[in-house]
């Protein structure tokens, strides 16, 4: 059985039409190196066909348990506010049409056929739905192991400690496959910011996980609950193994913003984002960028009871982020594929190189992770967004062609 896949005729990031060989879950040569490398005479063809080659997308941030793609459409009936949200979730999950196993799952069959194959999802866990959820979300990436490779963040969507139980479902969803420890907004929904998250680190530190918070709190707020997380990172010693979701604090232009992004670099935090539109909720990427924080992007709820947005499409999702922050050179919007591709795999995976000269993701030693989308250029693809044509490369084998599972 051969392990080795040559693309012929294609354009890494839209550079000029070359050859890339890959063996071993690694690109292993491209271009002139091709022809010279032992694997090549053995390897399977993919022809190209002269479409844009890039890295895979990395959705950083989705909610698999909530998912209602696939099914009927419910207008939505949440009141305004987060709690209107999180109270709404609570009200109808139970009487959706399919389990939550089988609704994680087609959404994530989803994500994948349209060239997702690194995904981090949060699995709710509360007193409510103890850990129906998360077991939705494990059943999911089981599915699909051979496909994608799924992180989850065990998330208390509810609060830690405003139901009782709470800490000890964590502790055993971790214990049960779960990869991160997850927080929320620790000023506005537990209302003790330091017994909220000395909890989300002391169950990170006995479990050697990571930790993924939920920070919608806007403002001086925002950068208060910032300011505790810091410590606490800092504290640990986990740097590098910490997320902050959302923080649209750091797009309000306070004075304060400075220092926190200085914090959040040195403290190798990573941002993901998920482009939603309006006031602080724009953060200022191309300032990050230059810090070197890692930032990724990803869809949020899909089609659930928090909104009616959501298609799996992380390539949707790039031009809606290039939309909301007002991008128009090609530069600009590449900066946008990046991110939602490379840039989140760095989120994922911090070990991965950054960006250096020209495009990363599809050089000699970097994963098999890559996607092939029709295009004039990687503007082009984003703007236009196309349905067919895309093939799906995950550990180095194609998994999807055309919208659809291989």
């Amino acid at each position: 059985m051969t392990t080795a896949l040559l693309i012929t005729n294609v354009r890494p990031w839209g550079a000029e039409t070359t050859d890339v060989l890959l063996s071993g879950g690694v690109i292993v040569a491209v271009g002139a190196e091709v022809a010279t490398h032992p694997s090549a005479p053995t390897a399977e063809i993919l022809e190209g066909e002269d479409r844009l080659l890039v890295p895979s997308f990395s959705d950083t941030h989705v909610h698999l348990d909530s998912t209602r793609l696939g099914l009927p459409f419910r207008p939505y009936s949440g009141e305004p506010g987060r709690d209107g949200r999180i109270y709404n979730d609570r009200a109808n999950w139970r009487s959706a049409e399919k389990s939550v196993s089988e609704r994680a799952t087609y959404t994530l069959e989803r994500m994948i056929a349209h060239g997702a194959t690194r995904v981090r999802s949060h699995a709710q866990v509360d007193a409510d739905s103890g850990l129906e959820k998360f077991a939705g979300v494990l059943a999911a990436r089981e599915a699909y192991v051979d496909r994608a490779d799924v992180e989850i963040v065990v998330f208390p969507q509810v609060g830690i400690h405003r139901e009782p139980g709470v800490p000890e479902l964590m502790s055993e969803a971790l214990r049960s496959g779960g990869n991160l420890v997850g927080g929320i907004d620790p000023c506005e929904i537990d209302r003790d910011p330091v017994r909220h998250l000395n909890t989300v680190f002391e169950l990170a530190e006995r479990h050697g996980a990571g930790a993924d918070i939920h920070l919608h709190e806007a403002g001086l707020l925002g950068l208060f609950s910032m300011d505790l997380i810091f410590e606490r990172v800092r504290a640990l010693s986990m740097q590098g193994q910490v997320s902050i979701s959302h923080a649209p604090a750091l797009g309000s232009g306070l004075p304060q913003v400075d220092r926190a992004l200085e914090q959040i670099a040195e403290l190798d935090i990573a941002i993901t984002h998920i482009a939603p539109s309006g006031g602080g909720w724009v953060l200022p990427l191309e300032r990050m960028a230059a810090a070197g924080i890692r930032v990724g992007l990803g869809m949020d709820g899909q089609r659930d009871y928090w909104s009616p947005y959501g298609n799996a499409d992380m390539l949707d999702r790039t031009w809606q982020l290039a939309f909301v922050q007002n991008y128009n050179r090609d530069e600009q919007i590449e900066n946008a594929l990046e991110l939602a591709t490379w840039g989140g795999a760095r989120v994922i995976n911090r070990e991965l190189s950054a960006a250096g000269t020209g495009r990363p993701g599809v050089a000699v030693g970097d994963p098999a992770e890559l996607v092939l989308i029709p295009g004039e250029t990687p503007t082009s693809a984003v703007m236009d967004r196309p349905a067919l044509g895309r093939v799906v490369i995950h550990a180095g084998r194609v998994v999807a062609r055309d919208g659809e599972l291989c």
